[in-house]
């Protein structure tokens, strides 16, 4: 079974979705659920995971509508206000909803130490109170923010996205290693091997510095906690889903029928408890 754990739906508009630039054209329109489909069938992929990519409750909605409607999507990341005052009221009204499993906010657009101010860790380790999970989402020049996060919140259960970010542009990785190695000393904090298709030079998927990534990751958090992903819609400026799913495939080849099982579904099964 696969289970791709992240994987985006939007009716773009230009005004809100104005990190989509001109530049990426491949991207500029719609993705919803019918798009995705003939992707499952072709690719023999068994469901996904939504993930959130405006920052507002109606993002939440639209995701759980079409989850609700599109039962190849096992589970949904949402977004919440964590700075709110009223956020432990927004929680429990999505408590009799069971298809969203955790949150996510895009802290690679907020400065330095977003995710560190009070208000924000006291808004996380609420999202734990409830047993939901949260996404972490930084470039790889924001990863020790990664790092003080968890050792704040030791109990909470945090997704890394994209392995972090790591800048396949330039191959300068030290930084990326180091807060790699510190982050996967945490036991209750996963990594999605995803997104890795736009780190580097868009349409050259380079698969020996991928490769090297791979390496890396499945070194420091082992095979039970790293996870499938795409990143689709995303990752189509840097490929095609077929293309990331063999070469993921080709890299898994070392690996036991049930080492691979747990990558491609049941660790995003057990994170997400889909």
């Amino acid at each position: 079974m696969i289970i791709d754990s992240h994987v985006h739906f939007w009716n773009f508009n230009p005004v809100r979705d104005a990190w989509i630039t001109e530049e990426m054209t491949a991207i500029r329109r719609d993705f919803l659920p019918e798009d995705f489909s003939l992707l499952l069938k072709e690719n023999q992929v068994d469901g996904c995971v939504a993930v959130q990519a405006d920052q507002s409750d109606d993002e939440t909605t639209f995701l759980l509508d079409l989850a609700k409607k599109n039962p190849m999507i096992k589970g949904v990341v949402g977004w919440i206000d964590l700075a709110s005052d009223k956020l432990e009221e927004s929680i429990e009204n999505y408590q009799s909803e069971k298809l969203i499993k955790g949150f996510r906010h895009v802290a690679e657009g907020e400065d330095m130490g977003f995710l560190l101010q009070k208000k924000i860790l006291k808004g996380i380790s609420t999202l734990h109170q409830f047993n939901y999970t949260f996404d972490i989402l930084l470039r790889q020049d924001q990863l020790s923010d990664a790092v003080k996060l968890s050792e704040k919140l030791l109990e909470q259960p945090f997704i890394l996205d994209h392995c972090g970010k790591p800048d396949l542009k330039t191959n300068e990785l030290k930084d990326w290693k180091e807060n790699i190695s510190e982050l996967a000393q945490n036991p209750n904090v996963y990594c999605k091997v995803s997104g890795l298709l736009t780190q580097g030079n868009w349409n050259l998927a380079d698969e020996k510095s991928i490769f090297e990534i791979f390496d890396f990751a499945f070194l420091k958090f082992g095979i039970k906690r790293l996870v499938f992903g795409s990143d689709w819609p995303v990752m189509l400026l840097g490929g095609n889903y077929a293309l990331w799913l063999e070469l993921i495939s080709k890299y898994l080849e070392q690996f036991s029928i049930e080492e691979q099982e747990f990558f491609f579904s049941g660790n995003a099964v057990e994170f997400y408890k889909l």
